[in-house]
């Protein structure tokens, strides 16, 4: 007799509780008592979401919505609709995605310590624009300008004759090729 096909919202719950099988799995690896505290919480960090909304979804009590789907699948590397496919019983972890071109960005932070350092970075930026823009310039500047010549040791800043405007505006540009510019609040 042929069984009923599954509904979207538990082919994507099913999916879901997979995921947290795979990162239960890759954090217990080098198993410690810090990696065994807190796996909810963190994998719900890892989607973005509160750990309150993912305790939600996994008592039914919430759906997987499609913007919820497809932001799960982009944070977990998986290919899109991912979460709308049958992927089999819940218990067996399917082999890991490979990344795709958009993870291999340069500009896309690859592990928990660059997505740490750009939301640190973010955080400094939208509360101190001016200042954040102009520390974090002065540090890109220093260490992006490229030299022809091995460098040599650096002077104190108290002691170094300040740039003329032209030179601060040459070293700008440089650092400004390639970076978008920025947009204005929203009023």
């Amino acid at each position: 007799m042929p069984t009923a096909p599954r509904d979207v919202a538990q082919i994507r719950l099913d999916n879901a509780l997979r995921l947290f099988d795979e990162f239960v799995a890759a954090t217990l690896k080098h198993p410690d008592a810090a990696a065994l505290r807190g796996l909810e919480r963190r994998f719900a960090e890892r989607l973005q979401i509160q750990p309150s909304y993912w305790s939600q979804i996994k008592s039914r009590s919430r759906q997987i919505g499609e913007r919820l789907a497809r932001q799960f699948e982009q944070l977990c590397h998986k290919p899109p609709f991912w979460m709308d496919q049958d992927h089999g019983p819940a218990g067996t972890p399917a082999p890991p995605a490979a990344p795709s071109a958009a993870d291999l960005s340069p500009s896309t932070p690859q592990d928990d310590d660059e997505r740490f350092i750009v939301g640190l970075v973010l955080t400094y930026y939208r509360r101190h624009p001016q200042r954040a823009r102009g520390r974090l310039l002065d540090l890109l500047g220093e260490v992006l300008t490229p030299s022809n010549t091995p460098a040599a040791p650096t002077p104190p800043r108290a002691t170094a004759p300040a740039p003329s405007p032209a030179q601060e505006s040459s070293a700008w540009q440089q650092v400004a090729v390639g970076i978008a510019p920025l947009k204005g609040k929203k009023r």
